[in-house]
């Protein structure tokens, strides 16, 4: 599996639901995995579960376990990587037998963390230190802590958008829209592609909820009744915005034919103006930019185009999440581990992303942001599992495909109905849902 692939259940993660699903393997201690005064207090043998299956191939996990042992001689690190890291792991959460570390599969419920993870301190003291310590708190304590985060945006080819007169970045969903139709008027470059086939990037788009209105609260308040496709919603925005780039015909001619491999180099290269991605696909792109002879300058990556009080707003959201087994016998080793990964490693720079620690500096590549002055914000994550009892009760979906492909299909004609029928019927779901669920 590479790099690109394998960040699929990140973005699961990053998006805004979770799915319930999981029994354990017996009750947990409830012990917690506390930090070493000293190095020489962690010592055994621990496993790491990763679905990062290409840094285990390539030997980079390695490098980073030989540096972790200059520090800490007597653990021994050991590193697995699943290609269906949702799906095994999963599975093996039936048992007690999962690892040492592991990244929070999408499938466990929050509220079910102290069951399957020990926990790694009070939210109060961790929240000081890490981002997005809230999305695995459970009863004033935390049991993840972020590998790193990623910020919402589109990943586009700046020369291109130079080519096709655009030097500014478009601040309202129809400016955006006009761009898209000048790049197909001047160039021969596809304006925007979807990555259908696939079907995951799509997932990206809910992480734009709190982006529209610049409310770092906008995704706790979709727990309730609150019909969140009506206009002036966020989600009417976002998905509006989709829906009219594909119906004026400014994405690819047949969406069930994409290649997300293919696309990051057609972007590279000029051939594709622009993707909805997290900030984690920078680095992606300018790699590829470089392997087709361009250069990491032509790769930009603008924020949705909207602004508040004249200024543009994004969501920061948490990739996976990294914990240690209830059941592992060797916390404190497993607890350094984690704490020098996401301190000491320089895992969260080498990916070009947004640092879980707060001191640290922001990535090179979200200069841009930094540049114009983009507001970030950490989004709330208070009311998720509310929000995922609504979502899955509602059989919607707003971390998978398959609503935004049927979006699509509607946009293109492939489905019969309107927008207007489309959201209406999203929204009596989700309304029902939340008079069920409970909000």
């Amino acid at each position: 599996m590479g790099k690109t692939k394998a960040l699929t259940g990140a973005l699961l993660t990053a998006a805004m639901l979770t799915v319930a699903g999981c029994s354990g393997g017996g009750a947990a201690s409830g012990e917690t995995a506390a930090a070493p005064a000293n190095p020489n207090e962690a010592s055994g043998e621990i496993k790491v579960l990763t679905h990062r299956t290409d840094l285990v191939q390539n030997g980079t996990l390695k490098g980073y376990a030989a540096a972790f042992n200059k520090i800490y001689p007597k653990v021994k690190v050991k590193f697995e990587g699943i290609t269906d890291y949702e799906g095994e792991v999963k599975i093996r959460m039936n048992t007690k037998a999962y690892g040492d570390v592991l990244m929070i599969p999408a499938a466990v419920a929050k509220k079910d963390y102290p069951k399957f993870f020990a926990p790694l301190g009070p939210t109060a003291e961790l929240s000081e230190k890490y981002r997005f310590s809230d999305k695995t708190e459970v009863g004033g304590k935390v049991y993840g802590i972020a590998q790193f985060g990623t910020a919402n945006g589109f990943v586009y080819n700046k020369t291109l958008w130079k080519k096709a007169g655009i030097t500014e970045w478009p601040k309202t969903p129809q400016e955006f829209t006009a761009a898209l139709k000048a790049i197909a008027e001047k160039t021969d470059a596809v304006p925007y592609y979807t990555n259908f086939k696939d079907g995951w990037p799509m997932v990206q788009w809910t992480s734009n909820v709190g982006s529209v209105t610049c409310d770092a609260k906008a995704a706790d308040k979709l727990a309730g009744p609150v019909s969140p496709w009506k206009p002036g919603g966020e989600l009417h925005t976002i998905d509006t915005l989709l829906h009219d780039i594909v119906k004026q015909g400014l994405a690819e001619k047949d969406p069930t034919t994409t290649n997300w491999e293919t696309s990051k180099a057609l972007l590279a290269e000029g051939g594709i103006g622009a993707m909805m991605l997290g900030s984690w696909s920078i680095t992606q792109m300018q790699a590829a930019a470089k392997e087709a002879g361009g250069s990491a300058a032509d790769i930009g990556f603008m924020p949705f185009p909207v602004q508040r009080d004249g200024k543009f707003c994004a969501t920061l959201v948490s990739d996976y999440q990294q914990a240690v087994s209830a059941y592992s016998e060797n916390k404190t080793a497993a607890r350094a581990w984690i704490d020098w990964f996401t301190e000491k490693s320089g895992y969260s720079e080498r990916e070009g992303a947004v640092p879980a620690v707060k001191s640290a500096p922001l990535s090179a590549t979200l200069k841009d942001y930094v540049d114009n002055d983009v507001t970030l914000m950490e989004r709330s994550e208070a009311e998720t599992a509310t929000v995922n009892d609504i979502d899955n009760a509602a059989e919607i979906g707003l971390n998978k495909p398959d609503y935004r492909q049927k979006l699509i299909d509607t946009a293109r004609g492939a489905q019969k109905g309107s927008l207007q029928d489309f959201f209406a019927d999203l929204d009596k779901r989700w309304d029902e849902a939340a008079r069920t669920a409970g909000s």
